[in-house]
């Protein structure tokens, strides 16, 4: 008896901002293997008989090792149940949902991927920019400032990052800004680029701050707040003040 699978994308913390379908299967499931940016009021959408699961990993903070939450899945799934395994954001970026899913087809385990809103649209909307702009913010692009050790990623494309006409969106990237700018401006970046700081956006915690690369880099630096944040530069990331 094999169960089915959903992954849902919670968004970045503001439960209005979930799909219609997104709800729909939280009130489905019989099990629910969350993030721990996808807990609070969003699983106020959970049946009172649901299993509720917290699998979340947080830098520097004790974490349940991918493996154990992908054998999590399995084993709920081939029991029959419906199950639901909430990520924040957008599942699909940066979320390891690559490994999760590798692990269901392994099983013969059915699924489905429901996406969300990201938290790079999320902190844009609360800024009141948008991700791009016709002829000086021609693309969006989107890096993880942080691999599996913790480091700045090796083999970054400095010269797409560097470049002044991308509006560039940085996940997981407070510990391993500073370095990064570094690279960046050597690379051709302006020190003076704007940047945009958004911390626990679309939450009741949440913390904008326009800055520049380099003066952000020196912030982040310095900075001992816990709350999770992500990092916009390029030619829209001021904004109004």
């Amino acid at each position: 008896m094999t169960g089915f699978v959903s992954f849902v994308s919670s968004g970045p913390g503001d439960p209005e901002l979930l799909t219609l379908k997104a709800v729909r299967r939280l009130e489905e499931a019989d099990a629910i293997l969350f993030d721990d940016l996808s807990s609070g009021p969003i699983l106020g959408h959970a049946r009172s008989d649901a299993d509720l699961v917290g699998v979340g990993k947080r830098a520097g903070r004790p974490s349940p090792k991918q493996d154990h939450v992908s054998r999590l899945l399995v084993d709920y799934a081939e029991t029959g149940q419906r199950v639901v395994r909430l990520k924040s954001g957008d599942s699909g970026i940066f979320g390891r949902l690559e490994e999760e899913i590798t692990a269901l087809r392994a099983a013969g385990i059915p699924y489905e991927i429901i996406p969300g809103v990201t938290s790079a649209s999320a902190a844009a909307a609360a800024a009141g920019i948008p991700l791009t702009r016709r002829l000086t913010a021609r693309r969006v692009q989107f890096v993880t400032g942080h691999d599996v050790t913790g480091e700045l990623p090796e083999g970054l494309d400095l010269t797409a990052l560097a470049d002044p006409g991308a509006t560039t969106v940085v996940y997981m990237g407070k510990r391993t800004f500073a370095r990064l700018v570094d690279q960046l401006v050597a690379a051709g970046l302006p020190a003076d680029t704007p940047a945009l700081f958004a911390e626990s956006v679309s939450t009741e915690n949440q913390r904008l701050t326009r800055s520049t690369v380099t003066v952000l880099a020196a912030e982040l630096s310095q900075s001992t707040s816990k709350l999770p944040g992500l990092i916009l530069y390029g030619p829209l990331a001021q904004g109004d003040a």
